[in-house]
């Protein structure tokens, strides 16, 4: 304690919003490894739907408790290291403030480009339509029965139900191209 008794008021408290910032960001980073740093669900009493239309509004991920900690820890580190660079205080305060907003967008930056690798593997069906298919079990003719084909999209094969408009059925091993989506899990094919 003796060496934050030596600091004057603004430094002391540039150091100890570093300093819990700097913990708080440690905890965080080491729950997000472990798996708990993610969904976490608070319980915001009577301003709930208010939090919540911030969240899912354009502003989400803006106005988080991260991104609170991680300008607090710009500000705190910024106003630590360069407290003897300036002289007057309020420069001192406008650059630690600015370091912290950069702070906020490096790691806006950073989490965005980083949620373009994830990918959505699901399948919709909708992207099928235009694509040639194999058949795989026999389509009885004009939409009396369903059949199946193989699809692929994206690079992986689906196996999915067919039905043709064609007067004749179309033998297992054939090839088709999908014209429309019928369904949830049926395809219409020529």
């Amino acid at each position: 304690m003796e060496f934050m008794n030596s600091f004057e008021p603004l430094q002391k408290f540039f150091w100890i919003v570093a300093c819990v910032a700097s913990l708080v960001f440690i905890i965080q980073t080491i729950m997000t490894f472990v798996g708990l740093g993610t969904d976490a669900d608070i319980d915001a009493g009577p301003m709930d739907g208010a939090v919540d239309s911030v969240e899912d509004g354009e502003l989400s991920g803006v106005f988080s408790f991260r991104n609170l900690i991680n300008f607090l820890l710009g500000y705190g580190w910024a106003g630590v290291l360069l407290y003897d660079t300036f002289d007057k205080r309020w420069v001192l305060q406008v650059v630690a403030i600015a370091v912290g907003l950069l702070f906020v967008l490096a790691f806006v930056f950073m989490f965005r480009q980083v949620m373009k690798l994830s990918h959505d593997g699901s399948f919709k069906m909708q992207e099928a339509v235009g694509l040639k298919a194999d058949v795989y079990l026999r389509i009885p003719a004009a939409r009396s029965g369903r059949g199946k084909v193989q699809v692929s999209v994206k690079g992986s094969v689906h196996e999915v139900d067919a039905m043709t408009d064609r007067t004749e059925e179309i033998p297992t091993g054939g090839q088709v191209k999908i014209v429309k989506v019928l369904g949830d899990d049926l395809l219409l094919v020529e």
